[in-house]
């Protein structure tokens, strides 16, 4: 692989700060806001072998600006997240895996959480799957925000979903949409090779599903973010990206970006867009290629602190 010119480099350093400031426009705070004021995040997944991802995505929602991010998993998936960082809290969920029972546990940080992130590291056993669907339901029930990622889109029920991100990539998309009767949609999707004209597809046969306040952000190549008015293309990112956690880091950025706005569209659009310009930022940084780890993407999203300073000393000078 070729070094990156220099040019291309500063290319690279000038999009990812315009990204951070077209984020940080709409993330303002009140100066008198206390804490959960900017958003809480509930994060619902994990397993013994997947203690990484809902973790990763905690701190992603973190570094993205809202207040807390709470995580509940499998009771020793949740000790082990709690050693990883003191910034997360967690609930200690009894047994190995999810289960329907720890429904009745939840539903006090369901009340509490502005948006629940459902998915990450889950897993699909049998009572996982049930727990899921019954966790989105409570959600609905109570008038949250959701963001269904990685097994939760293997189980979730189409039809009884609103006011949502889902983040599928493209097996994941013909997974979910096999599980909701759409074996021939997905196929055709699956057939097609141009990404605007499966996105073009996907939007007039699931029109009802977006019609109910729903955003689905196609991940790939090029991400594609799909509301019912609207069919938005986001390019940037490289093969890099591949490295796994790097969606568990986009999904968390949705979570963050909706507690603290309320707005589908924006928060997907733009945890998109910040996830491809930390991706191109991390290869242009690198000498040796493609060796960047989703926890480097948490690095940059720490530095974008210095933007938002300098956003507010410009301001105060006025």
């Amino acid at each position: 692989m070729k070094k990156m010119k220099p040019k291309a480099k500063q290319k690279v350093k000038q999009k990812m700060k315009q990204t951070a400031a077209s984020v940080l426009t709409k993330l303002s705070r009140k100066p008198d806001s206390h804490k959960g004021d900017n958003g809480v995040v509930l994060i619902i997944g994990g397993s013994e072998t997947y203690v990484g991802a809902p973790a990763l995505a905690a701190l992603a929602a973190l570094r993205g600006g809202c207040d807390l991010a709470i995580v509940a998993a499998p009771d020793k998936t949740a000790w082990a997240i709690s050693a990883l960082s003191p910034d997360l809290i967690t609930v200690k969920l009894k047994g190995a895996v999810l289960d329907r029972s720890h429904a009745k546990q939840l539903l006090k940080y369901i009340r509490k959480a502005d948006v629940i992130l459902v998915g990450p590291g889950a897993g699909l056993e049998k009572t996982t799957r049930a727990l899921i669907n019954t966790v989105i339901a409570l959600a609905q029930k109570l008038g949250k925000f959701l963001v269904i990622d990685a097994d939760a889109l293997k189980c979730v029920q189409l039809n009884k979903v609103s006011r949502a991100i889902l983040t599928p990539h493209a097996k994941e998309l013909e997974l979910m949409l096999k599980n909701n009767q759409q074996s021939v949609l997905a196929q055709k999707i699956a057939r097609s090779r141009d990404m605007q004209a499966k996105s073009a597809l996907l939007r007039k046969e699931i029109s009802s599903v977006l019609r109910r306040h729903n955003v689905i952000l196609l991940k790939g190549a090029h991400d594609v973010i799909i509301s019912a008015k609207k069919t938005i293309a986001i390019r940037g990112g490289n093969p890099g990206m591949t490295v796994g956690g790097t969606g568990d880091v986009l999904a968390g950025l949705c979570a963050s970006y909706l507690a603290q706005t309320g707005d589908l569209l924006f928060s997907a659009v733009h945890a998109s867009k910040m996830n491809k310009a930390i991706g191109d930022l991390l290869l242009a940084k690198s000498n040796f290629g493609f060796g960047f780890i989703a926890s480097d993407f948490l690095r940059e999203l720490k530095k974008l602190e210095k933007i938002k300073k300098i956003k507010k000393s410009k301001k105060s000078k006025r």
